[in-house]
């Protein structure tokens, strides 16, 4: 039990340091493309050794700086300010201001307050949903004088067709056929 809070107290200690990345080493195992992407989570995986914390957030001007010249090309090494707080570590360069730490609690308060919003927003749509089902009926139509616009037109009668009437003959049945 005295291990868990040293592990504690060792997390809420501020640790400020600057490091210089070597990613020309590390990108050169994967193809040209995906050098930016690799550059990234060799950053992470080097914070992560370091500093031992899980929980990276790397910089915008950082990101930019990678990504600067496509996906393809990135710098051979990157100079860095990290700063460990509350078991978060965040990464930018030497001269940038550093993301800003939060705790976990935070987030997930506002997730709590999102969904809540969700639960109100749906019970506010059920009594319109309701008021909508309260629509005229067809017979209410009928006593208005208009036509129901979903309602199929009824099919018309042979006689219709052409504008005069059809005279329609019986075929003949002769006596040699089978029935």
């Amino acid at each position: 039990m005295a291990e868990k809070k040293t592990a504690e107290k060792k997390d809420d200690k501020k640790i400020d340091r600057t490091y210089i990345i070597p990613i020309r080493r590390l990108s050169l195992t994967v193809s040209r493309w995906r050098k930016a992407k690799k550059a990234v989570s060799v950053i992470r995986k080097f914070m992560k050794r370091h500093m031992k914390s899980d929980d990276i957030k790397i910089g915008q001007e950082l990101n930019e700086l990678i990504w600067e010249r496509g996906g393809k090309t990135v710098p051979a090494k990157v100079e860095v300010h990290a700063v460990r707080e509350k078991g978060i570590t965040a990464v930018n360069l030497v001269g940038a201001p550093l993301p800003a730490i939060e705790k976990k609690e935070k987030k997930e308060e506002k997730e709590e307050a999102k969904e809540e919003k969700k639960e109100e927003h749906k019970k506010a749509e059920e009594p319109k949903a309701e008021h909508k089902k309260e629509e005229p009926k067809a017979t209410e139509h009928k006593a208005s004088g208009h036509k129901p616009e979903h309602k199929a037109e009824e099919p018309k009668s042979p006689e219709h067709v052409h504008g005069h009437e059809h005279k329609f003959e019986e075929p003949k049945v002769s006596e040699y056929s089978v029935e």
